[in-house]
């Protein structure tokens, strides 16, 4: 991987990171489609991801929680908008009760991801845009631009193994 960039963009309520790794779309793509790749760097590497469910088509769902380093669980869900495989996936994404329900108290965000070829590697966007810009200052405060980051950077191993 040679950059990890984020910007934010007020304006229209998006937080955005590029990345470009050395391995093709197609191969990128796996980390996004299988759970246990996926759950090996989605959140920060302190916060291992786990997926009880991980539906990547239309109308899908996926619930999954993150373990603190204390043994602090912060669960999560997804929404599946579109899948175009192995360019762009498109979902919401949200907190979650302990019951894996929607927290309808925190902020959710709509996810895209592209994948495109540039040579022998891919470039991969990804951009989460919010209702609200107190909704992206509130994820913004809990460390989600670190968070992301963190969790990107574990990605190129994952694509080496």
């Amino acid at each position: 991987m040679d950059t990890i960039e984020s910007t934010v963009d007020r304006d229209d309520r998006t937080l955005t990171f590029v990345t470009v790794f050395e391995a093709p779309p197609e191969r990128v793509w796996q980390v996004w489609e299988d759970p246990r790749q996926l759950e090996r760097w989605w959140g920060p590497p302190t916060w291992p991801a786990t997926f009880t469910r991980h539906e990547v088509e239309p109308g899908g769902e996926s619930r999954y929680h993150m373990t603190g380093p204390d043994g602090e669980k912060a669960p999560g869900w997804w929404r599946t908008i579109a899948v175009d495989a192995p360019h762009r996936y498109e979902f919401e994404d949200g907190f979650s009760t302990d019951d894996g329900e929607p927290d309808t108290s925190m902020p959710s965000m709509h996810m895209v991801i592209t994948l495109e070829a540039d040579g022998p590697t891919t470039r991969m966007t990804v951009v989460a845009s919010y209702a609200s810009v107190d909704d992206l200052d509130k994820v913004l405060g809990m460390g989600m631009r670190e968070g992301m980051t963190g969790a990107l950077s574990q990605v190129p191993a994952l694509l080496a193994a």
